[in-house]
């Protein structure tokens, strides 16, 4: 029986052990009971400072993971929806390039356009190229005859122009552009004609092809002179120089015909 009551008795403390309790305000803890009073925020006194930086680096370790994991989880998230988007934008784009657009079509009727204006340019430059070809043929077509003799030269412009005395009814012009010249009435020992070509050189590399389509009524009387325009000028010497001697020989016709240069071909 008293081996049972100890049993009992112990059971007892075992169980107010283990169970909640509050003691009364009048209670008071003796150090003489084991009691010690601490302040709560001073309980590193009880660890050595090894023990103190270890779970310090412990603690900074378990953060760093966690910031580590988080950081990983945000980054996965951020492909996964970076994946999604793509697949996303793939499957819109193959869907529009499953159906043609109205823009693509005109996109391609352009593209046909660019390429028809490039045959056309194309076309145009080749055009361009033979016409030239021609003009040189033509110009190349020239030869002087007869003995030259020194000759004065100058250029005219402007309203100078207009209405060559080779025509009695004149329905053409110069231009600064065409070869063409004027001549003086007199002085002359055989007097270059209206509508003859005469070949004009400042030196054996410096020729030029002019044709005769009016008279020089400011050039002094007497005088061996030839007004050349501008673009025949050039030919020989810069327009500043103004006056200039250089020699000249009468020219064949050439094998062909340039209106702008030299007027109508008629002399009628």
């Amino acid at each position: 029986m008293a081996r049972m009551g100890s049993v009992i008795t112990a059971a007892i403390v075992l169980t107010a052990l283990m169970t909640s309790h509050s003691l009364p305000e009048s209670y008071h803890f003796d150090p003489r009971d084991g009691w010690q009073t601490v302040n709560v925020t001073n309980l590193q006194y009880k660890y050595s400072p090894a023990e103190v930086e270890s779970e310090a680096e412990e603690s900074t370790i378990s953060l760093s993971k966690r910031a580590s994991k988080k950081s990983h989880a945000k980054k996965t998230s951020k492909k996964t929806a970076k994946k999604t988007t793509t697949k996303s934008t793939k499957s819109k784009s193959s869907s529009k390039s499953a159906k043609p657009s109205s823009n693509s079509t005109k996109s391609s009727s352009k593209d046909t356009k660019s390429s028809s204006d490039s045959k056309s340019s194309s076309g145009l430059s080749s055009v361009s190229d033979l016409l030239s070809g021609a003009m040189k043929k033509v110009m190349d077509s020239f030869k002087a005859i007869g003995d030259p003799e020194k000759v004065e030269i100058t250029w005219y412009t402007g309203h100078d122009l207009l209405n060559p005395s080779c025509w009695s009814n004149p329905t053409w012009s110069p231009t600064d552009e065409s070869f063409a010249c004027a001549v003086t009435e007199n002085g002359w020992k055989a007097k270059p004609e209206c509508f003859k070509f005469l070949e004009l050189c400042n030196s054996p590399k410096k020729c030029v092809f002019a044709r005769v389509v009016d008279s020089c009524a400011g050039c002094a009387v007497g005088s061996k002179h030839v007004d050349l325009t501008k673009a025949a000028f050039t030919q020989l010497a810069n327009l500043d120089e103004g006056v200039l001697n250089v020699q000249m020989r009468p020219a064949t016709d050439p094998d062909g015909w340039l209106e702008d240069l030299w007027g109508p071909q008629a002399s009628n």
